[in-house]
């Protein structure tokens, strides 16, 4: 049992552990391309076929490609105006959690990505990413 959250793991030790991350907000499995860092290396696996073109996954209605399962979900969803995550402050309504998560912090004005450099403070991570370009002189 999580002591942090009380969420039970009762047949495997190993996702209690990972799960303990999502707390203490560790990722031991970092991107070579983007830096970007994950909790288990399944996630990696699934994020790197974002910088190698792959796109298993097609959707049956406008043939777009995805490199992840869930994505795609999520895009026929859109297309059947399937939008289950509802906002409690404004209603506007989201396909997937991840998106009301972020919109969220609209709300809250919570910026949790903090540049090191010049302190400027961002919503979400790709935009500090491309505020740290500026930093370096990277075109993005």
């Amino acid at each position: 049992q999580c002591k942090e959250c009380e969420k039970t793991f009762s047949q495997n030790r190993i996702e209690l552990t990972r799960h303990m991350m999502t707390h203490s907000g560790e990722k031991p499995f970092q991107c070579r391309e983007c830096q970007k860092a994950f909790t288990r290396n399944s996630e990696l696996t699934h994020h790197m076929m974002t910088h190698n073109g792959e796109k298993p996954y097609y959707c049956s209605q406008c043939g777009e490609g995805f490199s992840q399962k869930k994505t795609l979900k999520y895009h026929v969803m859109a297309h059947s105006g399937e939008n289950p995550y509802q906002c409690k402050e404004c209603e506007k309504a989201f396909s997937c959690n991840s998106d009301i998560t972020r919109h969220m912090l609209t709300h809250s004005g919570k910026k949790p990505f903090q540049c090191r450099e010049c302190e400027k403070a961002f919503t979400r991570n790709s935009e500090l990413t491309r505020h740290m370009m500026a930093h370096s002189g990277e075109k993005p």
